[in-house]
């Protein structure tokens, strides 16, 4: 059960378990895999596919991140998972300029082992300035698109057909996410055809996770309310992204 301390303000048992589950999802799957095209050989011939499928290794677990919007959203309401999003925001940005530091910063002759790492460092973590910006841009947009539709859904259906939310939050959020991210960081160095076919793959692949993961988002989802004592509708919530109020 949820609790009211005496100041008035409610305290979640898994809100904070939450959000740092959501954060992580988001560093990691923007950290680790972006630089390696993964490959997929099927024992068969697709249709505009063939037999073989090329992907950006990190798109495997960054739809995650949007289940955990759909629940934070779907339990705790707009303004908390706002929070949540600007938590994230921060935590890329962080990151971001860290990534830059450590790839600039002088390696010392004296360590042999530096001409090992500093190379991988660069592969790694040496994003260009339009790929961290869209990367940034797309999430921050992205995520909010997700939980503002994801909440007008749930008062307008009365709380009733999550799923009828939580994929079509997903089918425009990762839209706004793949339309944006994709132009900013590639648009003029990839040709137009390709540019499309890819934001087209990776918002029909995000989707496709958002689908097959909906009975445990539903799991989840059933199983918070009943131990935060919470189902929050957002009737007369403020749904500027420009505010981290409660």
């Amino acid at each position: 059960m949820s609790q009211v301390p005496t100041s008035g303000v409610r305290v979640y048992k898994y809100y904070d378990f939450l959000m740092t589950g959501f954060v992580t999802v988001l560093l990691c799957s923007n950290l680790i895999g972006t630089a390696k095209v993964g490959l997929i050989t099927f024992p068969f011939t697709l249709p505009g596919l063939g037999d073989s499928l090329s992907f950006g290794a990190g798109n495997l677990f960054f739809p995650l991140g949007y289940i955990f919007g759909d629940v934070l959203t779907e339990v705790y309401g707009y303004a908390r998972a706002r929070k949540v999003i600007w938590a994230g925001f921060g935590a890329m940005l962080f990151a971001s300029v860290m990534a830059w530091v450590i790839v600039h910063l002088p390696a010392s002759p004296s360590e042999p082992f530096n001409e090992v790492v500093q190379p991988a460092v660069e592969v790694l973590f040496g994003n260009t300035w339009r790929i961290v910006c869209g990367s940034i841009i797309a999430f921050w947009a992205g995520d909010f698109v997700n939980s503002f539709v994801m909440s007008k859904l749930k008062v307008l259906t009365q709380g009733r057909w999550l799923w009828t939310r939580t994929i079509g939050s997903t089918v425009l959020g990762q839209g706004v996410d793949s339309v944006l991210f994709y132009p900013i960081a590639f648009m003029g160095i990839w040709t137009f055809d390709t540019l499309v076919s890819v934001v087209a793959f990776n918002w029909a692949f995000k989707v496709i996770v958002e689908i097959l993961m909906t009975p445990v988002t539903y799991a989840v989802v059933n199983k918070l309310k009943k131990v935060e004592n919470e189902d929050y509708f957002d009737v007369a919530t403020d749904f500027t992204p420009f505010s981290l109020k409660v």
